[in-house]
């Protein structure tokens, strides 16, 4: 018989609903896949979104044997202008804890962590994306055996390659900030019994950083249900694009894709429409709506019902590791994509022995002619979209990565 284990997991991210983000969507359905097996979960979180109502509270309690929500609280160093600046890296650079860090810490959380630490009574601890880590102290595996880390995908790589692709917010700050990201993942990281990524690539950058081996790749999923496939193909030349418009690698694909490539997809096809959605779109994202043919939703209800009334699914990101969720729930919807490298990273979508699932583009023109492609056949369409709904049913269900994730849990703690 499978032993049930008594979990400690610990998320910066409000986890519900599982709509608003790639940590929340990850860390419920990790969640609630544990709970399903019967293992006992001890949730720490923090009201990270100024809308989490009291009913989304109680939901969430459904799925756990605790739960403990936290109030943000500001960070100290948060002075605006260069003072500000100026303090933020003296801070980051003589406690090796980087301000996206800073910015994730409760005293009172901290305080319970270390409460229910000294327990005893928990066989795992979990950190539900890096920044959680700052709960935990370096000698927890004298209290917990199992301490992992979820780490999404390396904080020092986003930033080396923002730089090295001339994408970075502040270059300045960024390169000043790189070795100090470098020190801090490799401090990090020397905690825990077990790291957890979502790619190859983040596997191997994470292995150069840490010196560890016991680095696990568990992709993300996407809720069969939630995304079904589509009951038609609208035809059309409608685009979209799905994802958190506060997230600074959806700004910089939406911004690059309506400025740069959709201009020239109009040429070609002038009724053609691009709809970005996704909640908290910020000022940049909002001003996009000016351009023709541009709409801009801000947050909905569902994704579904609009992946299913577009022709394509774009996904330009130029920036963000890690495997894409946006891509996924795509292609489980049924809905032709076209991507580039970073769109499609950790997916096997084509390649001489592989079924086409997606289209690959790196230039406007590539962009340009894989969208004219699909616009213009209708066999093509049906060909992305019943290859991609099946790969998504063969490797990324919920239901597979809960299974590898509670494997790696219960390495030590059967």
């Amino acid at each position: 018989m499978k032993k049930t284990m008594n979990i400690l997991m610990l998320s910066a991210t409000f986890p519900y609903p599982p709509t608003r983000g790639g940590t929340s969507v990850r860390t419920f359905h990790l969640l609630k896949y544990l709970k399903e097996q019967g293992h006992k979960v001890s949730l720490a979180t923090l009201r990270t979104y100024r809308f989490v109502s009291d009913e989304e509270v109680a939901a969430l309690e459904e799925w756990v044997e605790e739960l403990a929500v936290f109030p943000c609280m500001p960070d100290p160093d948060q002075t605006s202008g260069k003072l500000g600046q100026v303090k933020r890296l003296a801070t980051f650079a003589i406690s090796g804890e980087p301000p996206s860090v800073r910015t994730s810490r409760s005293e009172k959380m901290q305080a319970w962590v270390d409460e229910k630490i000294a327990s005893g009574q928990f066989d795992v601890i979990t950190c539900e994306h890096c920044v959680n880590e700052a709960y935990v102290p370096e000698d927890i595996q004298k209290y917990i055996p199992t301490a992992v880390v979820n780490i999404h995908s390396s904080v020092y790589g986003t930033c080396a390659h923002q730089l090295a692709a001339g994408m970075a917010e502040k270059p300045m700050r960024d390169r000043i900030n790189l070795p100090l990201l470098k020190r801090y993942e490799h401090r990090y990281c020397q905690k825990f019994s077990h790291l957890v990524v979502t790619t190859a690539e983040d596997q191997q950058q994470i292995a150069e950083i840490s010196g560890k081996d016991s680095i696990h790749v568990i992709p993300n999923g996407v809720d069969l249900a939630a995304f079904a496939p589509r009951s038609q193909d609208p035809g059309g030349h409608k685009l979209v694009f799905i994802g958190a418009m506060d997230n600074l690698p959806n700004i910089d694909a939406v911004t690059y894709f309506a400025k740069d490539v959709f201009p020239l997809v109009r040429q070609k096809y002038p009724d053609a429409t691009l709809s970005l959605v996704g909640s908290r779109p910020t000022s940049a994202v909002k001003a996009l709506a000016d351009l023709p043919n541009v709409v801009v939703t801000g947050r909905v209800p569902e994704m579904t019902p609009y992946l299913h009334e577009a022709t394509v699914c774009v996904v330009p990101m130029r920036t963000g590791y890690g495997i894409k969720n946006k891509t996924l729930e795509a292609m489980a919807a049924g809905i032709p994509v076209v991507a580039s490298d970073r769109g499609l990273e950790g997916l096997d979508v084509d390649g001489d022995a592989t079924p086409t699932r997606a289209l690959r583009a790196k230039t406007p023109s590539d962009y340009v002619e894989a969208i004219g492609r699909l616009f213009e056949s209708s066999d093509l369409r049906q060909t992305l979209s019943k290859n991609g709904r099946e790969l998504i049913e063969q490797r990324y269900t919920w239901a597979i990565a809960g299974s590898q994730y509670e494997k790696v849990l219960m390495q030590e703690a059967v």
